[in-house]
C-alpha cells in the first residue's frame, strides 16, 4: 500500500472541515429522509440515528482532533543492534484495510474514515439501511476532499449491501480485508464473526454493571447510578445493573429509596428474589436477562452478600466494556479493579465516561472489548500494526 505524506492527509482533512461546514443545510435534509423513514420504536436506535448542527459541530471537532494528532505510521517502537551486526528496528505500519459495520450513527462515517485515513489505510463502509441518505451525503463530502487533493476515492468506500450481500461479502470478499470491527449487538457480532474470513475486532458491547460495597458514600453512590444509567441510554458504556452488598448499613431503606430514585428517573426496574421481598418491582425473568444490554431506561438490581461474589457476577455475565465501584476501602477497590475483566474498571465514578474524547485518546473508532490487539477506545495511535526493518551487511545464519 502507498504511503501517504502526512501533509497530503491533513490537506484532505481540512478541506473535509470546510465541506461539513458549508454543506449543513445538505446534510441535515438527507438525515430528515432518514428520521421521515425511521418505523421502529426503538429510542435508543433513533437517538443515534439524529443528526442536528450540534452532531456536525462534533465530527467536526472530530476531525480538527485527529488533524493535530501525529501522523501514526513510520514511528519507531524499538531499535536494536545485534552482535552480528544485524540492525532490527521495529516500526508503526498501516493496516492495509478496514472494514467497518455499524448501526445507525452517521457521525461514525466521519469518526471511522478519519481514523483509517490519517493511519493510512483504507475503510469499507457499511452503514445501516436506517441512516441511508445521511452516510451517502457525508462519504459525498469525504469523496470531493479527496479528489480535490488528487487522490482515489477508493480510500473511503460505503457499501451498499442488504444482509445477505454482507454475507457473501464477508466470505468471499471482493478485495483484500485486513480486519473487520462490527459496532453494534451481539446478534450483529456473532454474523460477523461466523461469516468473516479475516481478524475480528469486537466493539461495543456493554451491559456494564456497578458494585456498592458496604462503605459506600451513599450520596455519591445515588448520583453515580442515576447518571452512569440515564445520561445517555443509547451509549454502550451507559450503566445496566447494579449489585448492592447485603451489608451496607440500612441495607433495606437504601434498596427501597435506590429503586424509588431510578423510578422517577423514569427507570424501569428489575429485581432479582432477595431485592423482591423488599420492594414491587418486576422480577428478572430468567438468566438471559443478567447478559442483555438494554440500551433502554431499564436496570436490574441484585444483592451480593461480599466483593467475591460481585466480581464473580460481574466477570460472568457483563460484556467485558466498564465496571464501577462504589467504595471509600481503598482495598476493596484495589481488588475489585485488577480482578475484574473489563476494558475499563472504575472507583467512584461514572461508567459514561468510557469513550476516547473522555480518555484523551480523541476521536475513536470502537471500544474494543477484545483484548488483541487494544482494549478499550481504538483510537488513531492504535489503528496501527507494526512491522521489522532488518539490515544487514550479508549476514547468514549458521
Amino acid at each position: 500500500m502507498i504511503l501517504l505524506e502526512t501533509d497530503i492527509k491533513n490537506k484532505v482533512l481540512t478541506d473535509m472541515l470546510s465541506l461539513l461546514d458549508q454543506n449543513r443545510k445538505q446534510l441535515l435534509a438527507a438525515n430528515q429522509k432518514d428520521l421521515d423513514a425511521f418505523a421502529s420504536d426503538d429510542r435508543a436506535l433513533y437517538d443515534r440515528l439524529v443528526m442536528d448542527n450540534h452532531k456536525i459541530d462534533g465530527m467536526i471537532q472530530a476531525l480538527k482532533e485527529v488533524k493535530a494528532q501525529e501522523d501514526p505510521v513510520g514511528r519507531l517502537i524499538s531499535e536494536r543492534t545485534l552482535d552480528n551486526g544485524l540492525k532490527i528496528l521495529n516500526k508503526t505500519a498501516p493496516f492495509g484495510r478496514i472494514m467497518i459495520i455499524y448501526e445507525s450513527r452517521p457521525d461514525v462515517t466521519i469518526e471511522a474514515a478519519v481514523l483509517a485515513f490519517k493511519a493510512n489505510s483504507k475503510i469499507l463502509l457499511k452503514g445501516g439501511k436506517e441512516a441511508h441518505h445521511s452516510n451517502l451525503a457525508l462519504v459525498d463530502c469525504w469523496h470531493q476532499a479527496l479528489q480535490a487533493n488528487h487522490l482515489d476515492k477508493d480510500w473511503i468506500s460505503y457499501l451498499q449491501l442488504n444482509r445477505q450481500q454482507t454475507q457473501e461479502f464477508l466470505k468471499n470478499p471482493t478485495q483484500k480485508l485486513d480486519l473487520i470491527v462490527p459496532r453494534g449487538g451481539e446478534k450483529l457480532i456473532a454474523f460477523v464473526k461466523e461469516h468473516a474470513q479475516c481478524a475480528v475486532l469486537v466493539s461495543g458491547r456493554g451491559n456494564n454493571f456497578l458494585y456498592v460495597h458496604p462503605d459506600a458514600d451513599w450520596d455519591m453512590t445515588k448520583q453515580v447510578i442515576v447518571n452512569a444509567k440515564t445520561q445517555k441510554i443509547s451509549a454502550c458504556n451507559a450503566l445496566d445493573k447494579i449489585l448492592i452488598n447485603k451489608n451496607i448499613p440500612h441495607f433495606e431503606a437504601k434498596v427501597k429509596f435506590l429503586v424509588q430514585l431510578l423510578k422517577e428517573n423514569n427507570v424501569s426496574v428489575m429485581s432479582s428474589t432477595d431485592i423482591q421481598s423488599i420492594t414491587n418491582v418486576l422480577p428478572i425473568e430468567s438468566e438471559a436477562v443478567w447478559h442483555e444490554e438494554f440500551l433502554a431506561m431499564k436496570a436490574c438490581v441484585g444483592a451480593v452478600d461480599s466483593l467475591d461474589e460481585a466480581i464473580e457476577k460481574i466477570n460472568q455475565y457483563s460484556g467485558g466494556h466498564s465496571a464501577c465501584i462504589m467504595t471509600n476501602a481503598e482495598p476493596a477497590a484495589k481488588t475489585f479493579m485488577e480482578q475484574i475483566d473489563g476494558a475499563a474498571v472504575y472507583h467512584n465514578a461514572s461508567t459514561r465516561f468510557t469513550d476516547g474524547g473522555q480518555f484523551g485518546v480523541g476521536a475513536e473508532l470502537a471500544i474494543s472489548t477484545d483484548k488483541l490487539h487494544h482494549r478499550g477506545p481504538l483510537g488513531l495511535k492504535q489503528l496501527v500494526t507494526n512491522k521489522y526493518y532488518v539490515f544487514g551487511t550479508g549476514q547468514i545464519r549458521k
